[in-house]
């Protein structure tokens, strides 16, 4: 048995640096091998073709997140919460849907806004306008699912911004919304100098400085790596569940007539939510068998939101109170869009 520990230590070495999204496809892969080991070419053909329908928003998505880190401009983001507190709302709301920063991402920056004094209202609208929508995802739902829906996926992400950023300012007033972050929590974190230092430099013309053109070739490869993994675990999971999971259950239960399907997917989309991206196929696939595109957006929004690690983080940074006023916020917010995006998209 000994004899055996050096080359299982040598595989857990390899493993570690590799993604996860890498080990969920090796994983989808093997588990289509037992399945049918004849249809395995046939799943990766899949696969490689959605890729390649793709790369066109991929690569464009990439080059814009590259830029905006190297440039500076993301900084800009900072800008948003000056002002009176109707406008910032209303201002922080917008500036989150187009902001680049998951559900996790932007927990530091939350911090720090707080931290520095910035009201709950318009911190609440950044918060949750910001894990659902960016230039990035947008281009990307176009791409994938359609034009229309990233538009209305958008829209929803600026509406729950405001609409939540508008509840907290007025249940504010009633002072249980006071203090809202836990003891101890400041305003340190991945991605919240960005909000310290709201007037450093933009460089628009990147390229003529060497540390911001490193930067920028950094940030592309990370993306590239990051969105890479992930799209190919999401389209080897379409191809697997269109291959095998029954349209008429997908129809019955998500998808026609069905008035629980737009609550069902946002519950749903909490635990079954891995990222934006590999959510994009996934629902896209779901569409084709029948899922409703109010119930997808449900999912998208909910997930998104409220997913499982993102809760987490919530609930380490802010007290019971704000918490629970985010969470229900986003849920209400999945559901009420999901019918709408229902009726208007059918």
């Amino acid at each position: 048995m000994t004899s055996f520990a050096p080359a299982l230590n040598q595989v857990g070495i390899r493993l570690k640096g590799i993604g996860h999204g890498w080990l969920g496809l090796i994983l989808v892969l093997a588990l289509q091998a037992l399945i049918d080991a004849g249809a395995l070419p046939a799943r990766i053909e899949s696969v490689a073709g959605s890729f390649a329908s793709t790369a066109p928003f991929l690569l464009l998505a990439i080059a814009f997140a590259a830029y905006s880190k190297a440039s500076g401009a993301d900084a800009l983001i900072a800008r948003a919460f000056v002002g009176r507190e109707r406008t910032m709302v209303l201002v922080a709301a917008a500036f989150g849907a187009l902001s680049p920063f998951c559900s996790c991402g932007v927990i530091p920056i939350i911090a720090a806004l707080l931290a520095m004094g910035v009201p709950l209202s318009a911190v609440m609208a950044f918060w949750l306008a910001s894990p659902l929508m960016d230039p990035t995802m947008f281009a990307m739902t176009a791409g994938i699912i359609g034009w229309e829906f990233a538009l209305a996926k958008t829209i929803a992400a600026a509406g729950i911004g405001m609409a939540g950023g508008y509840l907290t300012m007025a249940l504010g007033r009633s002072g249980v919304l006071a203090n809202p972050l836990r003891d101890g929590v400041g305003n340190g974190g991945c991605g919240a100098s960005s909000v310290r230092t709201p007037n450093q430099e933009v460089a628009w013309r990147f390229w003529e400085e060497g540390k911001r053109r490193e930067t920028f070739t950094k940030n592309a490869w990370s993306n590239l790596l990051f969105l890479g993994q992930w799209l190919a675990l999401a389209f080897a999971l379409e191809a697997m569940m269109v291959a095998y999971v029954p349209q008429e259950m997908v129809a019955g239960v998500l998808g026609g007539d069905s008035w629980f399907a737009v609550p069902l997917a946002a519950v749903v989309g909490i635990p079954a939510y891995l990222n934006g991206y590999a959510a994009l196929p996934l629902i896209d696939g779901l569409m084709q068998q029948g899922m409703t595109a109010g119930a997808g957006m449900a999912f998208l929004v909910a997930g998104g939101i409220t997913c499982i690690p993102a809760g987490i983080a919530v609930w380490a940074l802010a007290r019971p109170p704000v918490f629970f006023l985010y969470i229900g916020s986003a849920f209400a917010g999945a559901i009420g869009f999901g019918l709408l995006a229902g009726a208007v998209l059918g």
